[in-house]
């Protein structure tokens, strides 16, 4: 196949864009997606100084010329300035030197539009700003962003009345918390308990942050805040820490940050002092840390994707939220919670579920927890016309039998090498998510869909269970 046909089409269908330039900054290459960043055609760009298409830039702020003078890479650097046109834009850069027997014969930069994102974060952090500001005649904070307690942790299994009693007893304390547990078995719904039951911090802030949903760089300067000029567009804002003072943050999937910012936070627990991106001065804060991960943190110790140390400092206080397979027991009264607030939310007058229904939701394996069975509910809900949920209002992929009896059918008792329960219960997890994308013969949509759990979920687990989604249809 010819290559420059190759590349053609590759380039052509790429999300990102890529700019070139030589030595002394004139482009000299430019591919630009349909999202259109840069705001100017390729042939208006071949040959102009990257000065002259970004005129908001200048030879200290702009990333081409900082490469050109240092001959160091910069990567995945968030950046905002006007394009061509005069429209305020926000990208995700890496730029790169090109150098050819070590001279500096110019430089590549790829780039991807974050305008959206960055826009959002800042409405985010401007609203929490607002929320929690203090007035100068006020000794506490109004409105905490906090809505469960203890009462709304459903369950009267052992090991949710273990995990109740050993939160309970923390609340008080300043120390870090770190709590694992799979995905939808109710972390955030633990970690504002603990907040709202707290009498030095329930009146204080309570701030959640999702560390896997922005890229690191923006996540750096939304939970330690920016100072005016320390990159283009930069203003003097507080970050995360500085806004949840005296109350509690809790950083979610905490293990999804690069190893440079889980050092950051690691110093803001030893010293309680934060430093703006970009700033000098620093300042003291009084926040309890408690963070979360959705996979064994030792696991994740043991790959190097979570600093040991800063696993240490957080681990003083571990808990862990049990997954729904492992406390079977409180799927009646979950089941029955969830029934009546659906009552309400969709005008039904459900009684109760009968006993066959209620043996199919205990035999199915629940990957996706309490909030798969939350909207499980919530489904049948919605569909059912009788005042007592049977067996035939059950979605057809809990009645499944290979489904519901999994591993039992697949792999024979006798068969089983005892081993890590936490391994088997992966092991199983995947096989299912593998069978459900060959049943939807690669329509993830669909096999969210079979599976009950929303596609994000689905995807989430397949990146966590290393799943190839190609080789599964080719081999269907």
């Amino acid at each position: 196949m010819e290559y420059k046909f190759l590349l053609e089409s590759i380039l052509e269908h790429l999300d990102e864009g890529i700019l070139v330039v030589d030595k002394n900054a004139n482009v000299t290459f430019y591919n630009e997606p349909a999202t259109n960043i840069a705001g100017i055609t390729q042939e208006k760009a071949i040959g102009k100084n990257i000065l002259d298409i970004f005129p908001g830039l200048t030879p200290e702020s702009s990333t081409f010329y900082r490469v050109l003078r240092n001959k160091q890479p910069i990567i995945d650097y968030v950046q905002t300035y006007m394009n061509y046109q005069g429209l305020k834009v926000s990208t995700l850069t890496t730029t790169i030197p090109l150098l050819k027997q070590g001279e500096i014969v110019g430089a590549l930069e790829i780039y991807r539009d974050l305008t959206q994102v960055k826009e959002l974060s800042e409405k985010i952090l401007n609203l929490q700003s607002e929320l929690f500001k203090k007035k100068s005649n006020e000794k506490s904070y109004k409105g905490n962003g906090v809505i469960y307690t203890f009462d709304d942790i459903i369950g009267e299994s052992d090991a949710i009345k273990e995990l109740k009693k050993r939160a309970q007893k923390i609340v008080d304390s300043n120390s870090p918390v770190l709590v694992y547990g799979e995905t939808g078995t109710g972390k955030e719904v633990l970690v504002q308990s603990i907040h709202n039951a707290s009498k030095v911090r329930r009146n204080k802030p309570f701030i959640a942050q999702n560390c896997a949903a922005l890229p690191n760089t923006l996540l750096d300067s939304i939970l330690f805040g920016t100072t005016s000029g320390s990159f283009t567009g930069a203003k003097d804002k507080p970050g995360l820490f500085e806004l949840a003072d005296g109350g509690t943050l809790f950083l979610d999937e905490v293990n999804s940050m690069d190893m440079e910012l889980q050092g950051k936070l690691l110093r803001v627990l030893q010293d309680g002092i934060v430093r703006r991106v970009g700033g000098a001065s620093t300042v003291l804060v009084d926040v309890r840390i408690i963070a979360s991960t959705n996979e064994p943190p030792l696991k994740l110790v043991d790959q190097k994707i979570m600093r040991k140390d800063l696993f240490y400092r957080l681990n003083v206080i571990p808990l862990s939220t049990p997954a729904l397979r492992d406390r079977k027991e409180d799927i009646s009264l979950l089941t029955r919670f969830f029934i009546n607030m659906y009552n309400a939310k969709v005008n039904k007058q459900v009684e109760m579920i009968s006993a066959e229904a209620l043996n199919v939701l205990q035999s199915y394996y629940w990957p996706g927890n309490v909030r798969e069975l939350k909207y499980t509910i919530e489904s049948i809900m919605n569909f059912t016309d009788s005042n007592i949920i049977g067996v035939n209002d059950i979605p057809h992929h809990l009645l499944n039998a290979n489904q519901v009896a999994g591993m039992k059918q697949e792999e024979p008792a006798g068969d089983i090498v005892v081993s890590s329960l936490v391994d088997n219960l992966n092991d199983y997890e995947k096989k299912l998510i593998q069978k459900a994308i060959k049943q939807a013969n690669g329509n993830g949509a669909k096999a969210a869909r079979i599976l009950n759990i929303p596609r994000q979920t689905l995807h989430n687990k397949i990146k966590k269970h290393n799943i190839d989604w190609e080789i599964l249809i080719n081999h269907n």
